[in-house]
């Protein structure tokens, strides 16, 4: 059984900067593409963020140019950096590796 741990949610004003982290617990990690997903309330839940195993990576056009995907293959991690965060921007993160997920960390942007 894989898990996923993440943890750097938060509460942050607008404008200000989170690092979202995933962890998971398979060497497995090595071999997949990982991705950040969100759902806000009301929504349906959204890819925000992928790095593929050859380290190339998509982002959602909400957040090109404000956060960036990376991942550590030695600590089977992934991690999202946020940065010029907007109120819509609120939601829970989700790490995703392949049919594994996490268990979410809030994010909330507001002043």
């Amino acid at each position: 059984q894989v898990q996923l741990v993440e943890s750097g949610g938060g509460l942050v004003q607008p404008g200000g900067s989170l690092r979202l982290s995933c962890a998971a617990s398979t060497s497995i990690f090595t071999i997949y593409d990982a991705g950040w997903y969100r759902q806000a309330p009301g929504r349906q839940r959204e890819r925000v963020a992928i790095i593929f195993r050859h380290l190339t990576t998509n982002y959602a056009d909400s957040v090109k140019g404000r956060f960036t995907i990376s991942r550590d293959n030695a600590k089977n991690t992934v991690y999202l950096q946020m940065n010029n965060l907007k109120p819509d921007d609120t939601a829970v993160y989700y790490c995703n590796l392949v049919l594994y997920w996490g268990q979410g960390t809030q994010v909330t942007v507001s002043s």
